[in-house]
């Protein structure tokens, strides 16, 4: 094993993901920057952290001019999209190492149907699932009514990349039939509904290795209760009652490994971060969806239970080598060590989320928040000059509790959000309590 650390960190995003990113690579030994791009004024605010403003996330070629200005020896591509539009691929070609998927692995996200196809082929199991065309929403219809005739609801989903929102869980066959007419354009795939608990179980991987960060859960729905629509997310909580940390080395074993292996026999090597959304029903769990990144807000509550320094496991996963970063013992149990405790991740979100946030309201009571201990990752904010923090997108800040277990945490972070105040600033305060059964919707 051979431990190296990247000094100069680039890290490519804005939200609340690439801050607790940006906050955990920051305060590790032997890293003396990290660059975000274009980040924010908040992320810029953490130690070590810089901000490069005016930077188009989904350029390659300006994304790529940034790595060699500010000499990065790792690129962290943070959201989706850029991952889709192939920047890891823009950075890889001109020389740098990248902890991201090429467009062709992060397929296995920007299509859903596509990502069925490879899990079948892999053998890991998924819910039953058809996908069609836009000019097949006929066909589409009378299979959603096929899967309500035998089974638990219908879940009709965009095919491509909708930030979490372009899924809808429906209980009768002409809620599916209203679902699928209110789509957009383009492809869809409908799946049979399953019944319980989610679970994120993010791996990191170098094309064939993979070792498992924190199990986490994350509350889609916009309401207490897990009722409204769909979001990006509204929070998470790390460690899970029904799913422990040490399960997951099985679940790379049996669903990560396999994906990757397919992935590497279509010639779409997956060097990054995968995210296997699973339900846990009676029968074990089973793959809903697969995305090629960190999740938000996953990823703010599982950073802080680390153990170990993440920035030399990023790196050695960008070069297709995790064993030259782990110790066997690490890289058989297919997971990373974790420090004692529970987090809980609150989302405050803007007026008016999911549909039209609300940009512009001002935020009080963030310093104060602070002084609880609590962690505060800032996904939709913006700094005025005389340093007025203000709401810039739909989910603004992550409210991040530690504590004993997870409902310690949970209060920890209940207690910081509740000084935090804007008009209109919507949060659930159920999150890490015991939910409904789950959609089984994935995103």
């Amino acid at each position: 094993m051979s431990l190296i650390t990247p000094t100069r960190i680039l890290v490519v995003g804005s939200g609340a993901r690439e801050h607790a990113l940006a906050w955990k690579l920051a305060g590790e030994p032997g890293v003396n920057e990290v660059v975000v791009a274009p980040g924010s004024d908040a992320i810029a605010r953490e130690p070590k952290v810089r901000r490069i403003a005016d930077i188009d996330a989904l350029d390659g070629a300006a994304v790529t001019a940034v790595a060699r200005s500010v000499a990065a020896e790792l690129v962290v591509i943070g959201p989706e999209a850029p991952l889709a539009a192939g920047v890891a691929d823009a950075v890889v070609d001109a020389g740098f190492t990248v902890f991201g998927p090429s467009a062709g692995a992060a397929t296995i996200e920007s299509s859903k149907a596509w990502c069925h196809e490879v899990a079948a082929a892999a053998g890991v199991r998924m819910a039953r699932a058809r996908a069609f065309a836009d000019t097949e929403r006929d066909g589409a219809i009378a299979f959603a009514y096929e899967l309500a005739a035998i089974g638990d609801g219908v879940v009709v989903k965009a095919d491509g990349l909708a930030a979490g929102k372009g899924v809808a869980v429906c209980e009768t066959a002409d809620e599916a039939e209203r679902a699928i007419a209110a789509l957009g354009a383009g492809g869809l795939v409908i799946e049979e509904r399953l019944r319980g608990p989610e679970a994120s179980v993010i791996a990191l991987c170098d094309g064939r290795h993979a070792v498992a960060l924190p199990i986490s859960r994350d509350h889609k729905r916009l309401l207490e209760g897990d009722r409204g629509p769909n979001t990006g997310g509204m929070g998470a909580y790390s460690p899970l009652p029904d799913l422990p940390d040490e399960a997951a080395g099985d679940l790379v074993t049996t669903i990560h490994e396999p994906i990757l292996a397919e992935l590497a026999l279509r010639g779409r090597p997956f060097r990054g971060a995968l995210y296997a959304g699973l339900i846990l029903t009676a029968d074990g769990p089973v793959l809903l969806e697969c995305n090629a990144r960190f999740g938000d807000p996953e990823t703010q509550a599982i950073l802080p239970r680390l153990a170990v320094a993440l920035g030399p496991l990023l790196l050695a996963a960008a070069a297709g080598d995790l064993p030259s970063a782990l110790p066997r013992s690490i890289l058989a149990a297919g997971r990373l060590p974790t420090l004692p405790g529970a987090t809980a991740g609150i989302v405050l979100a803007a007026e008016g989320y999911p549909d039209a946030p609300r940009r512009g309201d001002e935020i009080v009571g963030l310093d104060d928040a602070a002084t609880t201990g609590a962690l505060i990752f800032h996904g939709g904010t913006v700094v005025d000059p005389d340093g007025t923090v203000r709401t810039n997108g739909g989910r603004v800040v992550t409210v991040v509790g530690r504590g004993a277990d997870v409902a310690a945490a949970r209060a920890a972070a209940l207690d910081a959000v509740e000084r935090i105040h804007g008009p209109g600033l919507q949060h659930r305060a159920d999150i890490g309590l015991p939910s409904r059964a789950s959609t089984g919707a994935g995103r």
